[in-house]
């Protein structure tokens, strides 16, 4: 089963590859995985899905918390959540379908950010089921490229997280 947990960390250079190393050395592989400053630029927050029952998330969680440029992890389990990752697609768009990719577009509330002769590169943004029935529907048009971000979250304003350690210092 998927888990969303969220670490705040020091902005300070190697902690993406010591997180993820605590990961890598104990063999769970993170599924997702985004990192960016919050509203205090000393402090990054990652948004990490991982695979795994309760049990492990909560060692990983545990895990965290000993390393020192962690400042909270939150284990966002069993909680509603507001989820989001961002796509860039590139695909064929001759001018005979345009009116038809539009219609997708649209349908899937994405926007074009870029365009020639004879591809469309759009945005969209949304859950990840989202993204992938976009994906399978564009798919006859030719993909030629896609980039996604990991996907980021923040409990709903009444949702309670797990928070397993907290305070800065």
């Amino acid at each position: 089963m998927k888990r969303t947990i969220s670490v705040l960390v020091y902005n300070h250079p190697g902690v993406l590859s010591q997180i993820s190393g605590l990961f890598a050395a104990r063999s769970y592989n993170i599924d997702s995985l985004a990192v960016g400053r919050t509203e205090d630029p000393e402090i990054s927050r990652m948004t990490i899905v991982v695979l795994g029952d309760d049990k492990v998330i909560d060692q990983v969680c545990h895990q965290l918390n000993k390393l020192i440029p962690v400042v909270e992890v939150s284990n966002y389990s069993g909680e509603t959540l507001i989820q989001r990752d961002l796509m860039l697609v590139r695909f064929d768009a001759q001018a005979q379908k345009r009116v038809e990719i539009q219609a997708v577009i649209e349908m899937f509330e994405g926007k074009v950010v870029d365009f020639s002769i004879d591809s469309i590169m759009v945005q969209v943004a949304g859950v990840e089921e989202k993204l992938e029935a976009f994906l399978e529907t564009v798919a006859d048009f030719g993909i030629k490229s896609v980039v996604r971000t990991g996907t980021v979250a923040l409990p709903r304003t009444n949702g309670k997280s797990t928070v397993t350690n907290t305070g800065i210092g």
